[in-house]
């Protein structure tokens, strides 16, 4: 078994996995900081014709063939400040924070909805981190065309054809959607995301059903 281990060979995509883990390394840190500037002069969203990240990309779905497209989404870091006029909150102190507050989704589903919105008759897939610099959060969103026709011979992603996945991004379908609503754990910690989410499990544990005849 030592001597297997020491003689398996590792494919393409094992080195780039394994070079993107080390992100302070001196090659990642330079392609990083090079990048990022280039990323700063182009538009915020914008069409890459090839995933920065090809080990990623296909681990999340992306294939290189035709209907499926990548675009990069910058998102500008931090929380959000609430939009009110001069700060002023007429209402109760409890209420009257604007600076310290926190936006309830994270900012990789913020950039899948930007694209998904910029790309109108495009499936957004799923998406992942390729850099950061001090203003800009950036990531690449993967899309997919419905009405592709090697989409929809394909019975691998044919799924998201069906009209029940439009813009799933917004309504907290993708993988980046579920870690904010919370359905990333299992077991005895998930007894309350059972039926579906939060707002599920709450509904029918709370809605009394009674017999038509009774």
């Amino acid at each position: 078994n030592i001597l297997n281990q020491l003689f398996i060979k590792m494919g393409a995509y094992k080195y780039l996995e394994e070079i993107w883990r080390k992100k302070q390394s001196d090659v990642i840190r330079f392609l990083l900081r090079v990048r990022a500037w280039e990323y700063r002069q182009t538009r915020k969203i914008s069409k890459v014709h090839r995933p920065t990240r090809t080990d990623k990309a296909h681990k999340l779905g992306y294939k290189a063939k035709q209907g499926y497209v990548v675009y990069r989404v910058a998102v500008r870091r931090g929380g959000r400040k609430r939009p009110n006029y001069k700060g002023i909150v007429y209402g109760k102190p409890k209420n009257a924070g604007i600076n310290q507050l926190k936006f309830v989704r994270n900012l990789r589903s913020v950039a899948e909805e930007r694209a998904g919105r910029h790309c109108a008759n495009l499936r957004v897939l799923n998406s992942y981190w390729i850099n950061q610099d001090a203003t800009y959060k950036y990531y690449e969103v993967i899309l997919v065309d419905p009405n592709h026709v090697s989409i929809r011979n394909d019975p691998r992603i044919n799924w998201i054809v069906n009209p029940v996945h439009k813009h799933r991004e917004r309504r907290g379908l993708t993988s980046a959607g579920r870690k904010h609503r919370g359905l990333r754990v299992k077991g005895h910690r998930a007894n309350n995301i059972i039926g579906g989410s939060h707002r599920a499990a709450w509904k029918r544990r709370n809605t009394k059903v009674f017999k038509r005849y009774r």
